[in-house]
């Protein structure tokens, strides 16, 4: 497969480097952004000159129904609003795929829509789940969209211990979207973007 020599290790390392950033002290981390029910942090990444982000909420339903609706497939499609497009390039296992997918333009198109392709790997972390992504150098481009890149990212959804019926959803995000953006701007998207994340989220859910 192009770009990825071999699935097991691959997903292997990802998930290991999620659990790292998982285990970033909380002094490490900046405020963002907050709501009411998300906050949003961030801190220089390490993988490229931009940041690392963490958001993290209370999910008022069950850990297998959250990962379900964020992990590739068409149920996301339908409820996230930054998502126009998702392919499934190439399936290996029930957890493990490439997805091509397309983002809508953002702050009044000063972002313009952009395209990633994406290695996903779904897996059993403590009691719940751990949807994990990394972008791959996929050579085929479509000239309309700019290539962005994933830095590894991904989803931790667990139980909460008082109420198993909700779940604390802990998201690591870092994405390049490459293209002459200001900082600022991107900053800016980010930190709405995961808290848009959320509340769509939870919207879908309630639907469902």
């Amino acid at each position: 497969m192009e770009g990825l020599p071999d699935v097991a290790s691959f997903s292997s390392r990802l998930k290991n480097t999620l659990i790292q950033y998982h285990n970033i002290e909380d002094d490490k981390w900046r405020v963002a952004k907050k709501t009411k029910d998300v906050t949003v942090w961030r801190k220089p990444s390490e993988e490229f000159n931009g940041y690392l982000y963490k958001a993290q909420g209370v999910i008022d339903d069950i850990v297998n129904s959250v990962i379900d609706h964020i992990r590739p497939g068409p149920c996301r499609l339908d409820w996230d609003r930054l998502m126009t497009s998702l392919d499934i390039l190439e399936h290996f296992e029930e957890n493990c795929c490439v997805m091509r997918y397309t983002t809508a333009g953002q702050l009044w198109n000063i972002i313009s829509p952009r395209e990633f392709v994406d290695f996903s790997y779904t897996v059993g972390y403590k009691e719940g789940l751990l949807s994990c992504g990394i972008s791959l150098d996929w050579s085929e481009k479509r000239p309309e969209f700019v290539r962005g890149y994933n830095h590894p990212c991904g989803w931790f959804c667990v139980p909460l211990k008082d109420n198993p019926n909700q779940s604390l959803l802990t998201g690591y995000i870092q994405t390049d979207l490459c293209g002459m953006i200001p900082q600022s701007a991107v900053d800016t998207a980010m930190a709405s973007t995961l808290t848009n994340f959320y509340s769509d989220l939870r919207k879908a859910l309630q639907k469902a």
